[in-house]
């Protein structure tokens, strides 16, 4: 079941502090509603949580907490005006779920939010570039292990560029897979790797300003945007997800609000 630790008294005084700006606050005893419409970003290190403004007059703020697991003792990491909230304390590798409470200016506080969501924070980076391997062997690939160029053969290399004859493809190794998403914008708008759909003959046709995601040889998932091309080298965006397994790539606003829980469930304190 879900559980908020005890407030500190750090936090007992922004309620105070809150109060006494408000101008002749009613004075009740019954809290908000708990937030609803959670959604994560994640991101390098980060994790950006969004929620819907309550509807109530009174509101004073929101308390953000996390937790190592949904039904966890979740800890109170801060507390906003706003309806969003970076987590930049989050650590690659780590997942972590999220819930959000609202209070007013009395100090009532909501139960916490139902919503089941949570992020996996994973490295990224940006403008990198590799080569084509037939003239370059030696920075033709490109590993996601040390995040910087490799001989397109050496062992940790999750894939290659290639120049053949003027067609440009990104290639992988029979043990990984590769599939093209098509044009995006940026390298946050695929946010999962698929379940199918892999390119039969470990190849994409290299094309600039499509993402693509590649399914790596020890079973991680990673992601890169082709954002120029020339004959000797093609740069690049990527991100890569270090939790095996965990196909989870976004930093984009696509978790789904999961729909309210008994009532038994809203009440985890």
């Amino acid at each position: 079941m879900r559980k908020i630790i005890l407030f500190t008294s750090a936090f007992l005084s922004i309620f105070i502090l809150a109060s006494c700006n408000k101008v002749n606050p009613v004075m009740n005893n019954q809290p908000p509603s708990h937030p609803t419409g959670v959604q994560v970003i994640n991101g390098d290190n980060t994790v950006e949580i969004t929620w819907n403004k309550n509807p109530e007059s009174d509101i004073a703020g929101y308390n953000v907490y996390y937790a190592l697991s949904y039904n966890g003792k979740y800890t109170l990491i801060g507390t906003t005006k706003n309806n969003y909230y970076d987590d930049n304390g989050a650590q690659n590798s780590i997942t972590i779920y999220y819930a959000v409470t609202a209070y007013d200016f009395n100090g009532n506080e909501s139960v916490l939010s139902p919503d089941n969501v949570s992020a996996t924070p994973r490295p990224e980076g940006f403008n990198e570039t590799v080569f084509d391997y037939r003239n370059f062997p030696n920075t033709g690939g490109f590993s996601f292990t040390t995040f910087s160029d490799v001989a397109y053969n050496d062992s940790t290399a999750d894939f290659f560029f290639e120049n053949y004859n003027g067609n440009f493809y990104i290639d992988v190794w029979t043990d990984s897979d590769i599939q093209d998403m098509g044009p995006t914008n940026n390298i946050y708008d695929i946010s999962y790797a698929p379940t199918s759909g892999w390119s039969p003959t470990k190849d994409a046709a290299a094309i600039v300003g499509h993402t693509y995601v590649i399914w790596t040889w020890d079973n991680h998932y990673a992601k890169i945007r082709v954002s120029n091309i020339t004959n000797e080298r093609m740069v690049f965006d990527w991100a890569f997800q270090a939790v095996a397994k965990n196909n989870q790539l976004k930093r984009s606003n696509i978790s789904k609000v999961r729909g309210a829980l008994e009532e038994s469930k809203l009440n985890r304190r």
